[in-house]
């Protein structure tokens, strides 16, 4: 059991009031740990405090930022046994999941240095004789980030590791499922030497999460809000946003397709399927959901992807090497085992894995799935995906498309053009061709499209985010009036 405090304004405090939550762990219930709960006036001090700190670290040149912000990729990586124990009882998560997890924040924070000096602006040609017209991006102010459990480290360093670069102050606000995870990350800033109330970090119980988000977005300082979650509580913060004019960039919930074509290499879809639909026991925004396969190729494919799930090690991740490690709770478990129930009534097929009674879920794929199931629309956010099968490529892209979400994709084809043009008429913000749904990289421009959200994440577009493009001009010659 780990206790962990806030950080305001350079110091560790606990909420006003003293109050705690207990987060527990998925696979014993034994507590992981006991973080504050913060209040709203607690949340308030955190934005004051970024406030403050703002104007100094605006001004800052981008080689002092540069240099924090490599010290904290470094001490990111330091902590990586830390980590290790954070995430495995708090959430369940492998070490495997761990380690890729600190690989890619590290990474994040690095390519958030190289932006530093990439925050440019440009001149436009202007009709008025003598004026030289320029836009120009300049820090917006306060950035509240909120990330969620699933790929702690990851997004909630992503939540913050831009607007940084940009000369924004943070306040992340702590996942209540894995805050001493999210706090570690705050102590590898902390180690890099950031001034204090250019980073701050608050917890809260689950009860309290809209009061404190609420009292946040309502400070006139906040400029940006950056949520990671899903699309039910992605609509509330939009519409507390709204509320108070204030921009968010939105990063929501995900069904994703994974589209095998008849002429595919079915090793390589096997192999891209597994990863894309297990890694992090399909907790993950970009999991591979359903597997979309042309029939004449549907049984190879299937028996040798179930062959594949059959073999991922499952066991709890505190006691050696895992590939799925614990869900985060039984919620989880109930859902899948619903998903699977209806699925089975309408006549699918388990072709490996099945309905589970604890939180250690086998790698499950149910075959001949059709659109009058659950697991069809509904996301698992679980180990358990579904297999729908097609008469070629126009069928296979209208169920692709046949879902509210839109984050990531993939298609598989040996037809490069073949693909390339499918991949072009999927209605996501991310496809990648022959290659699986779950990647990600600093600086590409990460984001979804209807219900998954708004907004991008990642290098320039990054940048684009969490900046503020003014136009600005300077009269060089006397300007003529008409009166």
């Amino acid at each position: 059991m780990s206790t962990i405090t806030m950080l305001i304004n350079g110091e560790a405090v606990q909420a006003r009031n003293g109050a705690t939550f207990e987060r527990r762990n998925p696979l014993d219930g034994s507590v992981a740990t006991i973080a504050p709960a913060a209040t709203p006036e607690d949340a308030q001090a955190a934005v004051e405090a970024a406030a403050a700190a703002f104007p100094a670290w605006a001004a800052l040149g981008p080689g002092e930022r540069r240099a924090l912000l490599l010290k904290a990729a470094a001490a990111l990586e330091a902590r990586v046994e830390d980590f290790q124990k954070a995430m495995a009882t708090e959430t369940g998560a492998s070490g495997l999941w761990v380690g890729f997890n600190v690989h890619l924040a590290a990474g994040l924070l690095t390519e958030a240095a190289s932006l530093t000096t990439q925050i440019a602006g440009e001149v436009i040609p202007s009709d008025v004789p003598g004026s030289l017209a320029t836009g120009v991006r300049q820090p917006a102010g306060v950035v509240l980030g909120i990330a969620p459990w699933n790929a702690p480290v990851i997004l909630g360093v992503r939540a913050i590791a831009t607007p940084l670069a940009c000369g924004n102050t943070v306040i992340l606000k702590g996942s209540e499922l894995s805050p001493a995870s999210h706090g570690l990350i705050i102590a590898a800033l902390q180690d890099a030497g950031f001034p204090k109330g250019v980073v701050n970090f608050i917890t809260n119980a689950p009860a309290d999460a809209g009061a404190v988000v609420e009292a946040i977005v309502a400070h006139p300082a906040v400029r940006r809000v950056n949520f990671t979650g899903s699309t039910k509580v992605g609509r509330i913060i939009a519409q507390t946003c709204a509320k108070d004019l204030k921009r968010p960039v939105l990063e929501l919930g995900g069904k994703a397709p994974l589209l095998v074509l008849d002429d595919a290499d079915i090793d390589a879809a096997v192999n891209g399927a597994a990863f894309g639909a297990f890694a992090n026991s399909g907790q993950i925004c970009m999991s591979t959901e359903r597997i979309v396969v042309d029939e004449k190729i549907a049984d190879e494919f299937v028996q040798k992807f179930a062959a594949k799930a059959a073999s991922l090690p499952l066991g709890d991740p505190r006691k050696g090497p895992v590939v799925l490690g614990s869900v985060v709770d039984r919620a989880t478990v109930e859902r899948c085992n619903k998903l699977i129930d209806d699925a089975v009534a309408k006549g699918a097929k388990v072709v490996v894995g099945g309905k589970a009674d604890r939180t250690l879920m086998p790698a499950t794929v149910i075959d001949h799935v059709t659109p009058e199931m659950e697991i069809y629309r509904e996301e698992s956010f679980g180990p358990v995906k579904a297999v729908v099968r097609v008469k070629g490529d126009e069928e296979a892209l209208r169920i692709a498309n046949d879902n509210e979400f839109g984050l990531s994709s993939a298609v598989f084809s040996r037809d490069i053009a073949r693909a390339w043009n499918l991949a072009r008429r999927i209605e996501s913000g991310i496809c990648h061709i022959n290659g699986p749904t779950v990647h990600d990289e600093a600086q590409m421009p990460f984001g979804g499209v209807k219900a998954s959200g708004y907004g991008h994440f990642g290098g320039l577009a990054g940048v684009r985010e969490f900046t503020e493009l003014r136009w600005i001009t300077v009269q060089t010659t006397p300007r003529h009036y008409p009166f």
